[in-house]
């Protein structure tokens, strides 16, 4: 089994801040409102975290704009979208991971049509084997199991231990860093400039930038899952080293515990389910 390279996608891949800014000065500046409040947009957006909704609304008050919201959330989204930008190092690196062998995979959270359409537009969708979008199978970073179906729609086994060849690399640590730690795979964390904001958990490494993230991946490998007596991985240079990863401890359930979930059957073939498959999004009691 080839391993597995996971991606973010906005801040990772590609720049989604920058489209960000560039929309708030158009909205800004076709509104004949003050540009120096681009700085009141950023701040708010909190790198993409506050729904979008939330946002304008807020714009729409400080403003006493009458804007219908559909509206400015349709503007919104084609504009950020034919913004986004992928920088050729990025491709690059990608071109790199495959040249070597990696399966490569995106696991984003956000609407389905809108990461999409960037995943297109930026010539990623030419060079991974699959993506996974939160919004598409109500399942977002950091439950474990949409890290999971990314793989199963890459085309891996996930019947095997495929967590043991597979990475994970991303910039929001409660989303990327979290998400990997508890499904149980290494993880590079983008620093972007910051210090490292979690105590409960850390990333296998650091890096400063995409590039320099894939390539000590690629020096690493895949053979050995870290653990409290794994070896210690080799830095590369911009690439520190955090403590490793725990394995992944075997999950018990109480078989006499009625859980009540919406099962979708693509979640059942990616997590290897042997019990009767319900159909999609059936409400089901299933115990273990």
């Amino acid at each position: 089994m080839s391993p597995l390279l996971l991606f973010d996608l906005d801040n990772t891949l590609v720049n989604r801040n920058l489209a960000f800014r560039g929309w708030a000065e158009q909205f800004l500046g076709d509104r004949s409102l003050p540009p120096g409040d681009l700085d009141w947009f950023t701040t708010l957006d909190c790198g993409g975290y506050l729904d979008r909704r939330v946002l304008l609304r807020a714009a729409t008050d400080r403003y006493g704009l009458s804007e219908r919201m559909e509206a400015m959330l349709e503007e919104y989204r084609a504009t950020v979208t034919a913004l986004i930008h992928c920088p050729t190092a990025h491709l690059d690196a990608l071109r790199a991971a495959r040249a070597a062998g990696w399966t490569l995979g995106i696991v984003s959270n956000g609407a389905t049509d809108q990461q999409r359409a960037k995943i297109e537009r930026t010539g990623l969708a030419d060079l991974v084997d699959g993506w996974v979008i939160s919004e598409e199978v109500d399942c977002a970073k950091p439950d474990p199991r949409i890290f999971t179906l990314a793989a199963f729609r890459c085309g891996i086994d996930t019947g095997t231990d495929w967590t043991a060849g597979a990475w994970m690399v991303g910039d929001h640590a409660p989303a990327d860093i979290a998400g990997a730690t508890v499904a149980g795979i290494r993880s590079v964390w983008l620093a972007h400039g910051r210090a490292w904001p979690e105590t409960g958990y850390t990333p296998t490494r650091t890096a400063r930038s995409l590039p320099e993230a894939v390539a000590g991946v690629l020096a690493a490998g895949s053979s050995t899952r870290p653990g409290p007596r794994g070896p210690e991985l080799t830095t590369q240079p911009g690439l520190q080293p955090e403590p490793q990863l725990n394995p992944r401890p075997e999950t018990e359930l109480n078989l006499d515990t009625e859980l009540n979930l919406d099962i979708d059957p693509e979640f059942d073939r990616a997590l290897g389910r042997t019990h009767r498959v319900p159909r999609p999004y059936e409400r089901v009691t299933v115990a273990g």
